[in-house]
């Protein structure tokens, strides 16, 4: 899948999130449009280094500190980010799980449709 239809899927899902979920907070179209690329990058070259790094932790806690990085990127979204605002540590987890799952859902529609 293309780049750019990623970006999308991430765009409307942060879109989709800042309205179901009242600790995140989205300015305009744009901040999320720069939220979605941020957390691309981020999600490129951070977190593969945090992952890397905390081996031990996350099998000790069977996979479930996978959630703290998570949480941490979306700060470090937030932190970059003029526009972007999380509330709280919780909500954060909830955004990456929310956003993971939209994103998830919209490319395998894509790819189902891309086959027929």
């Amino acid at each position: 899948m293309g780049i750019l239809l990623r970006l999308f899927f991430t765009w409307l899902a942060i879109l989709l999130a800042s309205y179901l979920l009242k600790g995140i907070h989205v300015t305009d179209y744009i901040s999320a449009l720069v939220a979605a690329a941020v957390l691309a990058v981020l999600n490129s070259f951070v977190k593969p280094i945090l992952v890397f790094l905390t081996i031990p932790i996350t099998i000790v806690t069977l996979g479930l500190f996978l959630l703290v990085i998570n949480a941490a990127i979306v700060y470090l979204v937030a932190y970059f980010v003029p526009g972007f605002k999380v509330d709280s540590f919780w909500w954060a987890i909830a955004f990456s799980l929310l956003v993971s799952f939209v994103v998830s859902v919209l490319s395998g529609m894509g790819r189902a449709a891309k086959r027929s």
